[in-house]
């Protein structure tokens, strides 16, 4: 497994739209297995192949530290209810703002064995699937942003 480098808003690569993925290759395993590492390692919640500069339809999330949730190819089946609150990114350092999502999200998608399974996700679940899906069509939560993106530690201050 490798740190890969996570990409940066003004990178083209994060506004183009990500292709596909056919079939499970040994290459698509190891971005999938870096994928992860890269998170973890940049304490995210999730992470998209764009994000580290692959234009695969590949997202990585885990919200909960126990399990992470693999999603090959996800399509959102159905949204509900609605939540506001702070949304940040990885390719976005250091920045925070406020943006409306779904409270509920239920997605179809394919798991690693390239097997089709359905997650559901309430709250934090919810927005990082909305979150990372939107990074496949190469759009970045600022363009949601409710207001003015704030530092992040200009909010912390704010909370104090």
């Amino acid at each position: 497994m490798a740190i890969r480098n996570i990409r940066e808003i003004g990178d083209e690569v994060l506004t183009k739209k990500c292709k596909a993925v056919t079939e499970m290759t040994p290459r698509t395993a190891q971005l999938i297995d870096d994928m992860l590492e890269t998170m973890y390692e940049a304490n995210g919640v999730g992470l998209a192949a764009s994000q580290v500069g692959i234009l695969k339809r590949i997202v990585v999330i885990d919200t909960t530290g126990d399990e992470p949730h693999i999603l090959i190819n996800p399509q959102i089946l159905e949204t509900s209810g609605e939540q506001t609150g702070y949304e940040g990114c990885l390719s976005v350092p250091g920045k925070t703002g406020v943006v409306i999502r779904p409270n509920y999200v239920k997605v179809k998608a394919l798991d690693r064995e390239m097997k089709p399974y359905e997650l559901e996700g309430t709250e934090l679940l919810a927005r990082a699937i909305c979150h990372e899906l939107e990074h496949l069509d190469g759009h970045l939560y600022v363009e949601r942003v409710e207001g003015e993106l704030m530092d992040v530690d200009d909010m912390e201050e704010e909370e104090e």
